[in-house]
């Protein structure tokens, strides 16, 4: 049987209607449904801080003009760190260029001790990552199949691809070439369980109640039987 999968929650709990999409309520609320960790969003500011948000906008503002004192809503990337480092594995997605130094500097003075990926669609985004620092797991997404062709070309530890993107042959591709395969964004436990099967590393999914109550049981009995899971 494959090892069982790590569980994010996309951009938190996002179905949840009680707590916004990428904030820490809805981190909190990924985490306490059971989650290992999840996924989330990064822009910067127009006076470089890094700030939590999946839109270019927030309401009329619009982020990479404002400062990060008129986006107090806004949790930042050090919130974030400080808050999960110890107890989440962290999706770092950057939405943009010119955010990868202050991501390094970031994560090297409080490196995720449950493991994270920085992530994003932006090619250039992870090779100017990897060029600064060799040691930064990255990671590219997918949601075509003209950026999935990419993947084996590029010095990336994991393919994160959109759920129609993924079949068997491509887990044991990506695995054969010592990487690993997170698929997003699956929300029904018929695919939940699919995905397990093919043992993909880990899933990614805006219903975290359901990804937990779906694949829990299944993970408690593989961690009784090896100890505890390492994400």
């Amino acid at each position: 049987m494959p090892a069982p999968p790590l569980l994010l929650g996309h951009r938190g709990a996002r179905v949840c209607k009680c707590a916004p999409e990428n904030t820490i309520a809805s981190f909190d609320l990924a985490l306490e449904h059971g989650c290992d960790g999840f996924e989330f969003d990064l822009r910067g500011t127009a006076d470089r801080h890094l700030v939590v948000c999946h839109d270019p906008n927030v309401g009329r503002v619009t982020i990479s003009r404002a400062t990060r004192q008129r986006l107090p809503s806004l949790p930042c990337l050090e919130d974030v760190l400080a808050r999960y480092g110890g107890c989440a594995f962290l999706d770092v997605e950057l939405k943009v260029k010119g955010l990868e130094s202050g991501v390094l500097t970031a994560v090297r003075q409080r490196p995720p001790e449950r493991g994270y990926v920085v992530s994003s669609f932006l090619r250039t985004v992870l090779l100017e990552l990897k060029a600064r620092s060799a040691l930064v797991p990255l990671g590219l997404i997918c949601e075509r199949k003209s950026q999935l062709r990419l993947w084996s070309a590029l010095p990336i530890d994991y393919v994160i691809a959109h759920q129609s993107l993924v079949d068997r042959k491509l887990v044991d591709d990506v695995h054969a070439a010592g990487r690993k395969v997170f698929v997003w964004t699956v929300n029904d436990a018929k695919s939940m369980q699919r995905f397990t099967a093919w043992g993909v590393d880990a899933i990614i999914s805006d219903n975290s109640e359901l990804l937990v109550r779906t694949l829990q049981p299944a993970k408690q009995r593989k961690n009784t039987a090896s100890g505890p899971m390492q994400a």
